[in-house]
């Protein structure tokens, strides 16, 4: 391990906008066999696309199948874009047609292993011929063009293969994750206005039974464009009848009933590069979902080239991204990337911890995994597990890891890097968003020195600036993170809602509808290395300062004792927000008020008195998404006292009330802003 990062602290400055706080200083060039190897192995990728970031990305769309090249690269009218205007494509064709006329055909495409350990591999030719299958099944049940079709399954293959069926035909897809509730699903299908829902009779989850028909029958109660249902037997036999007793006559339909009379041949549509190729829904903070919208030639270009040069993928690799596709991280780097690419991709269905803490890394040893990409949150779950678990398995096939979510903490990735990757493999410390389609901020494996919990630098084609409120740029230091170019996989609009589109994400700066507001707050390094801080929601004025909640995490991440940590702020008389911090310890450690007191100690010496956490709250798990993301809103409930709000997105929604119930190590609240400053 690299000696520790804890160095002298100097006089904080107070940014315009952020506080900066945590130092790093640990460095980890590419390793000399990765980069002789690697597909970019200098600058010069850098170099033209900042010369001509259009005609880099027309390099880049030169390497897909077109049925028709484009008159017009980039048509920016801010805050709207279009790219590659006039050109035709399909999706479908460049992730499978293309790839079975090459040596490619009976390579794996997808190898699937389900919870309970069923498995499956789908060669590029098996692909080929079920999205075809697909994509007649879906005509004959009147879907045409421009349609919508809703997919609420698990993280089966037929999820995939919808999905690809849906872009052959030129329909737009709405997938919503399989583990949200019916009323989710629900207003999802309304507000695309969708005509069939493809789902299935249920699916794993930790040993248990997740009834998706069940649910998808009480959403589409009340969903009047509904036409048809198309249920997959997840695994025959074992769900009972209950599924078959649910299905309604001239409605429902079972998947494999009508794919074994679908003919194997659908000629592929030839879509405008602007057309939409799929719908996903994030939330609002009106309570209300977006639908991000994504167009077919410019995502396929964004996804493409990213998974290329982030995850330097070779044709013999076997690349892991361990996201549903409910959320856009499956979208576009378990489905769309990858196969774009030719690669074998791993898809599981199940818990990470199921039947036992190791799952991943039996999964990994199993079927030769190279490059695995997964989530800080299930990182640090890792930790807290123990060493134990991933060292007994032969992880050496590895040679790339990647984090994609949140931020993740220098700790997390330090033990990412030596536990998991062997101190072997460089990690790729990816952002970006639903809305960004691609990868934004990374390092290019191959070139760029990494520091622990920094994404780096913006890549090739990219653009990016931190800005304060009064639109001036930061050089070095905290403010708001800003895209100032479009990019082809950037999202085009809000469904249904184009003045949401621009008031969300282009009024930040007045007089600037150029300038994209992601939400989030960072610092730059004097290397100009990009260190994400979170959401600025998330961001606490703390006696006058901007601090960003997620270098006081990381902070306490670094204490041996913590396996994860959250902190949020509740009001406070004096100095208006006081830091409250939730704590999960790893395995051998016991919650304590000595062990509180400790860690807030810990966080002064680290990054200042002034991040000294008012409370420390120890809990056996925090509140999640099924996407994994810390639900800090119910954090800021509890520790305010207040009535909790919807926890119908969470992964437990019994964490919660278990939260409540175990928080009785608090420990420290200071009654004066003078003993603050004291310390």
């Amino acid at each position: 391990m690299a000696p520790s990062n804890i160095v002298p602290r100097k006089p904080m400055t107070t940014m315009t906008e952020i506080d900066a706080l945590l130092t790093e200083n640990r460095k980890f060039p590419p390793p000399d066999e990765f980069r002789r190897n690697a597909h970019v192995k200098d600058t010069s990728l850098y170099k033209a696309a900042e010369e001509n970031s259009e005609a880099f990305w027309e390099s880049q769309a030169n390497e897909l199948e077109w049925f028709e090249k484009w008159k017009t690269v980039c048509e920016w009218n801010p805050p709207h874009v279009k790219w590659f205007t006039g050109g035709k494509i399909n999706v479908s064709v460049n992730c499978v047609d293309r790839h079975v006329k090459t040596a490619r055909r009976n390579k794996a495409a997808l190898i699937w292993e389900g919870e309970p350990g069923d498995r499956r591999t789908l060669t590029y030719w098996d692909l080929y011929v079920e999205v075809q299958k697909c994509a007649n099944m879906l005509k004959k049940l009147g879907v045409k063009r421009g349609d919508r079709v809703a997919i609420y399954m698990p993280l089966i293959p037929e999820v995939a293969i919808a999905m690809l069926a849906c872009t052959r035909i030129g329909a737009a897809h709405s997938v919503v994750f399989g583990g949200f509730s019916p009323e989710s699903l629900r207003d999802r299908i309304n507000d695309a206005e969708c005509r069939v829902l493809i789902t299935a009779d249920g699916g794993y989850r930790r040993g248990g039974v997740i009834p998706l028909k069940r649910n998808a029958d009480r959403a589409i109660e009340s969903c009047p464009t509904i036409e048809h249902v198309v249920v997959v037997q997840r695994r025959p036999g074992a769900f009972g009848d209950e599924a078959f007793a649910s299905m309604t006559e001239g409605r429902d339909h079972w998947w494999h009933r009508l794919m074994q009379d679908a003919s194997p041949v659908c000629q592929p549509e030839q879509m405008d590069a602007e057309d939409v190729l799929y719908i996903l829904y994030t939330s609002g903070t009106t309570g209300k979902p977006k639908g991000i919208v994504h167009t077919t030639g410019g995502y396929l270009v964004g996804v493409t080239t990213t998974t290329k040069f982030v995850f330097d993928l070779k044709d013999d690799d076997v690349f892991w991204c361990t996201a549903d596709v409910g959320w856009v991280t499956g979208h576009s780097y378990l489905v769309y990337g990858p196969l774009a690419n030719g690669a074998t991709c791993v898809m599981y269905e199940g818990a990470p911890d199921w039947p036992e803490k190791d799952r991943f890394w039996q999964i990994c040893e199993r079927h030769g995994v190279t490059i695995l990409y997964t989530a800080p949150t299930a990182i640090r779950a890792f930790m807290k597990w123990g060493d134990q678990w991933p060292a007994k398995h032969d992880l050496s096939r590895l040679r790339l890891l990647g984090s994609v979510g949140e931020p993740i903490n220098p700790e997390a990735w330090m033990w990412y890097q030596e536990k998991i990757g062997g101190n072997r493999c460089p990690i790729v410390d990816t952002w970006w968003q639903t809305e960004t389609g691609a990868i934004v901020i990374s390092p290019l494996p191959g070139v760029t020195e990494t520091k622990p919990g920094s994404a780096t630098t913006p890549l090739p084609g990219f653009s990016a600036a931190l800005i304060d409120a009064s639109g001036k740029e930061i050089k070095v230091g905290g403010g708001l993170l800003a895209l100032t170019k479009p990019w082809p996989s950037m999202l085009r609009t809000i469904w249904g809602d184009d003045q949401r589109y621009v008031d969300t994400y282009f009024t930040k700066w007045e007089g600037r509808p150029d300038l994209y507001f992601p939400g989030d707050g960072a610092k730059r390094d004097d290397d100009g290395y990009y260190w994400i801080l979170g959401r600025v929601d998330d961001v606490l004025n703390v006696a006058g300062h901007r601090i960003g909640t997620m270098e006081v995490e990381s902070a306490l991440v670094e204490h041996p004792a913590v396996a994860e940590a959250a902190v949020v702020g509740r009001t406070h008389e004096l100095k208006g927000q006081a830091l409250a911090a939730f704590v999960t310890v790893r395995e051998g450690f016991e919650p304590s008020d000595d062990l509180g007191q400790e860690l807030r100690e810990f966080v002064a010496e680290k990054i200042g008195a002034i991040a000294k956490p008012d409370d420390v709250m120890f809990a056996a798990d925090l509140p999640k998404t099924r996407s994994g993301k810390i639900m800090r809103r119910l954090l800021r409930d509890i520790a305010e006292g207040r009535a909790l709000g919807d926890t119908t997105t969470l992964a437990d929604p019994n964490v919660v009330a278990a939260l409540k119930d175990q928080l009785v190590h608090k420990v420290f609240t200071f009654t004066s802003m003078f003993e603050a400053r004291e310390e």
